[in-house]
């Protein structure tokens, strides 16, 4: 049926390329994909901190009902992120504490829900990645429609079932299988530059700035530069 249906997932990022992605923050990630990739500043950690890394176990669903979700639970590889659409809704709560320790229990690796969740202060405690973006009392239905490893969109960033990943305090990003490999290599060496960069300024080393003012007198800013 359109609409209500499980598929299979083709691919996965594998995990020894997950784990390289660990160190990396997301806006370097970000930077390298010419900062055309994000989950939309709604989508907040709603845990109590740590890294959220993985490959897409993608669900979308119906606003407001979690049929599907806990299926993806109980389908879930130890590792995977479970990514799901639930239309952005804000007055539902799609999961909770119970569903979070079920998915920790069985090795997810986190949650994503384009749509709010419920006992805050429990999953802001605990350290098993959540991203949401708000909280709600009122609770799920279970009735479904709803699709597991498909493509999804969240604010216009697309995930592929086992694309990768990646969420941190400053907000979530998807990377494409095809190209999760070389978006590492380049963002940790980004990372590497940036290092150095922080290193010299703690030791007191002033750097060339003058790329501010070349650059506003090529976009033709007036100023007085005495």
């Amino acid at each position: 049926m359109l609409g209500f249906r499980i598929n299979r997932r083709e691919r996965r990022v594998p995990a020894n390329l997950v784990a390289r992605f660990h160190d990396l923050p997301t806006a370097n990630v970000s930077d390298v994909m010419a900062r055309m990739a994000g989950g939309g500043a709604r989508l907040r950690p709603m845990h109590g901190g740590g890294v959220l890394a993985g490959p897409a176990l993608t669900v979308k669903t119906r606003p407001g009902d979690n049929l599907m979700v806990h299926k993806a639970i109980d389908i879930a590889l130890p590792g995977d992120v479970i990514v799901v659409d639930a239309g952005g809704d804000l007055t539902t709560a799609i999961i909770g504490e119970i569903m979070a320790s079920h998915a920790a229990a069985r090795g997810v690796a986190g949650i994503v829900i384009n749509g709010v969740i419920r006992d805050s202060a429990a999953l802001r405690a605990g350290r098993f990645p959540v991203f949401a973006a708000g909280v709600a009392h009122r609770g799920p239905y279970k009735d479904g429609p709803g699709e597991i490893n498909v493509a999804i969109a969240l604010d216009g960033m697309v995930i592929e079932p086992g694309d990768l990943v990646l969420g941190d305090d400053d907000g979530l990003v998807a990377v494409p299988f095809d190209h999760a490999e070389a978006v590492c290599a380049a963002a940790a060496a980004k990372q590497a530059a940036e290092d150095k960069i922080l290193a010299a300024i703690r030791a007191g080393h002033g750097q060339d700035r003058s790329w501010v003012d070349e650059t506003l007198k090529r976009l033709g800013c007036a100023f007085d530069a005495s």
